[in-house]
């Protein structure tokens, strides 16, 4: 089993950068892909982005707009968001998901192991 664990959300301002984190132990060993969705108020899950389990290979939801970079550190079973010129749309609940595959989708269906996730709050 591998349960993931985010950090580093909380309040912003329009303009700011922010990097979430997420610890997943076993991850890693087990070769599994990650990926970060979102849910919007009053919205449904948007996929983000997703990684392969080696961190070499990764995509991106059309929501993204360019501003969000997906990495993870083998060494400490830890995968990042990096989002930068935040927006007030970007308000949500931003959660990190492992597969029990080695590639990541959009799909959330694919994803087993689940986050609590983190609450990001952009004003303006």
């Amino acid at each position: 089993q591998v349960q993931p664990v985010e950090s580093g959300g909380g309040p912003v301002k329009a303009g700011d950068s922010l990097r979430l984190s997420c610890v997943a132990p076993g991850s890693a060993d087990r070769m599994y892909g990650a990926g970060w969705f979102r849910q919007r108020p009053e919205k449904g899950l948007e996929f983000l982005a997703a990684i392969h389990w080696s961190g070499d290979s990764t995509h991106y939801g059309a929501s993204t707009k360019g501003r969000c970079i997906i990495s993870r550190d083998n060494s400490k079973d830890t995968i990042y968001l990096q989002m930068i010129n935040m927006e007030h749309e970007d308000t949500a609940i931003y959660y990190c998901t492992i597969t029990t595959g080695e590639l990541g989708t959009r799909n959330p269906n694919a994803y087993r192991f689940w986050g609590q996730g983190t609450q990001v709050s952009v004003s303006e």
